[in-house]
């Protein structure tokens, strides 16, 4: 494969168009669901820990599947397992049209959560192995981007049809997005594109703990479980938060999510460039997660903002839309955490993607990557959503902050402490 001329030359080979595909159907159904799920939250009149059961049950399921999922795409044909995902995500879409309770809403989410397990690994793991020698960082930076312009127009196009049309009608128009996904790694992506790694050479627990004694990988492992607790807050409560203690429409959701997802949708892919020119990506996760912390922090500004400042009304997809203090105030905190995520993503990605290749396991690592994020998934939503319940919104995102401040921190001081036990193994990589 040739090397590609530019940043946007990426897009002209039909492999990375097709893997585009997976990460544009999966992020724009995210980002929709996350709407759906505070509209239901508001219908179902849920308590804060029922809210995150919505996210715990989504990354439950995944908890329990990416490490025999990285291992299977390590040694099988990766591309029928995008495939599947896909079509795990349209039964998916199928599900959230029927459900009519808050546990209908958790069952589904566990399907939600399996089939974007599947094309999370496989995708990322796929552009890491077939990227062009040197160019890691720009693929898989332009990857993110794609996904995070998917995000972006669920945001908008999804609060846009939950907003005027019913809930079956956003479904259905996702499932046709999904399906051309489908087409597109069907007829593009080679066969079995990763899989290089023998059956018996994949080793299991074996590959994870010869992963796990890497100093980077254990620092990076250890700081996601942290980190995850804190991010999910804002993920899953954000939304939640605006419907239910602003009263914040479908449109309105939006459109502040969406500002965040553009920041991040323009950045993430000159993000990933700068990576592959400067190195020393473990500063650029720390600056990522200190700037993401302080957008968490200034979300519970939104209650005395609305004191303080004017309402107004704009217009947006044919409705007038009133705004005020509390929705500026979200919208320039979700704007900072889009920021910190396009200085964060592609450098951390490329470090797994760098260490899983030093023992020939990069979807292996790539599942670390993942579980270790599971981990504080499964507990954070919970946590969260009973702080919620017992102090309010307000204390639940302050704890959400303090979490990735802790895990910064601790990220550095592993991440000194093992290079040095390495003798500087990292300086000067890129």
């Amino acid at each position: 494969m040739s090397t590609t001329d530019g940043r946007l030359g990426v897009f002209a080979d039909r492999e990375f168009i097709a893997l585009s595909g997976t990460a544009f159907a999966r992020a724009q159904a995210y980002s929709t669901i996350l709407i759906a799920i505070a509209l239901f939250a508001d219908a179902f009149g849920t308590t804060g820990f029922v809210e995150g059961l919505f996210g715990t049950a989504f990354a439950a399921v995944q908890l329990l599947i990416v490490l025999p999922l990285g291992r299977l795409v390590d040694t099988r044909n990766a591309k029928r397992f995008l495939l599947v995902g896909l079509l795990l995500n349209v039964a998916t879409f199928v599900g959230f049209i029927f459900v009519s309770n808050a546990i209908d809403v958790i069952l589904v989410r566990m399907l939600q959560g399996l089939g974007s397990s599947v094309l999370w690994i496989t995708g990322s793991s796929v552009v890491g192995e077939i990227s062009p020698d040197g160019e890691r960082g720009r693929w898989l930076g332009s990857y993110n981007q794609v996904a995070a312009f998917s995000s972006f127009a669920g945001d908008l196009v999804g609060g846009a049809l939950l907003y005027t049309f019913e809930t079956s009608v956003t479904f259905v128009v996702l499932s046709g997005v999904t399906l051309v996904a489908f087409g597109l790694v069907y007829v593009y992506l080679r066969d079995d594109p990763g899989g290089t790694m023998d059956p018996e050479e994949a080793g299991g627990i074996e590959t994870f703990r010869g992963l796990l004694a890497r100093p980077m990988v254990n620092s990076l492992v250890t700081f996601r479980f942290a980190f995850s607790v804190g991010k999910m807050a804002v993920i899953l409560f954000l939304p939640i938060y605006a419907r239910t203690e602003f009263g914040v429409s479908a449109v309105g959701i939006g459109l502040l999510l969406a500002g965040g997802k553009l920041v991040k949708a323009l950045l993430q892919g000159w993000m990933g460039d700068l990576t592959d020119r400067l190195g020393n990506e473990q500063y650029f996760v720390l600056g990522g997660a200190l700037t993401y912390a302080l957008g968490t922090a200034l979300i519970p500004l939104a209650r005395p903002a609305q004191a303080l400042l004017p309402a107004f009304d704009v217009g947006a997809f044919g409705h007038t839309i009133g705004l005020d203090g509390a929705f500026c105030t979200m919208f320039v905190a979700y704007g900072i955490i889009g920021v910190a995520d396009s200085i964060r993503l592609p450098a951390s990605m490329s470090l797994f993607v760098e260490e899983g290749e030093r023992l020939d396991s990069v979807a292996s690592a790539m599942s670390l990557r993942s579980i270790s994020w599971k981990v504080g998934q499964v507990v954070g939503p919970v946590a969260v959503g009973a702080i919620k319940d017992g102090y309010g919104m307000a204390v639940a995102f302050w704890t959400a902050a303090a979490f990735i401040l802790v895990a910064s921190a601790g990220f550095l001081l592993m991440y000194r402490y093992g290079h040095r036990v390495t003798g500087g193994e990292r300086a000067g990589a890129g």
